[in-house]
């Protein structure tokens, strides 16, 4: 799942896993799962956490990469982020959600979570638009994208028909 910081990809990964019977598999998920159990890499992700920073490349790749190379089927949310965590890594499909940014503040505004503020919101969408907009065309030949600025009904029966295998021509 590509969308910026609100687009909706935890909403709609975790439906689109429901429905295809596979496990909704989030970075930040994992990363804070890590933290919580007080790992090595788990101290090294806290203190990039504690000083407002997203976790470096190489420590969110060693956090998510054995989990998903266990499965078989899995839908990734949060991950990969940016051009070299993607490094080695294919799709079958890749669900980009567009969502423009005036949509993504309203949403992350609303939320009304202690680091959702206009300033770091905006920062967010800076580091989004330069490190994982470029997934979407690393990605073109799997990308399936849905305009996620619509009600989640919507959203999700859109990403279910586009997913819906095609017969061979």
């Amino acid at each position: 799942m590509l969308a910026p910081p609100g687009g909706g990809k935890g909403t709609q990964g975790i439906r689109l896993a429901e429905e295809l019977g596979v496990p909704h598999i989030s970075s930040g998920d994992v990363l804070r799962d890590e933290v919580a159990k007080d790992s090595a890499l788990g101290r090294e992700v806290k203190a990039h956490m504690d000083a407002g920073r997203l976790a470096p490349d190489e420590l969110v790749t060693r956090a998510v990469r054995p989990v998903v190379e266990q499965l078989d089927g899995y839908i990734l949310d949060g991950y990969p982020r940016t051009r070299a965590q993607a490094e080695g890594l294919d799709f079958d499909a890749v669900v980009y959600l567009n969502v423009g940014d005036e949509e993504v503040i309203r949403r992350l505004l609303a939320r009304g979570r202690h680091d959702d503020r206009a300033d770091v919101i905006k920062e967010r969408l800076r580091e989004y638009d330069e490190d994982t907009e470029p997934l979407i065309d690393h990605y073109a030949d799997v990308l399936v994208e849905v305009d996620g600025d619509r009600d989640q009904d919507e959203i999700a029966a859109d990403i279910k028909a586009r997913l819906r295998p095609r017969p061979p021509a």
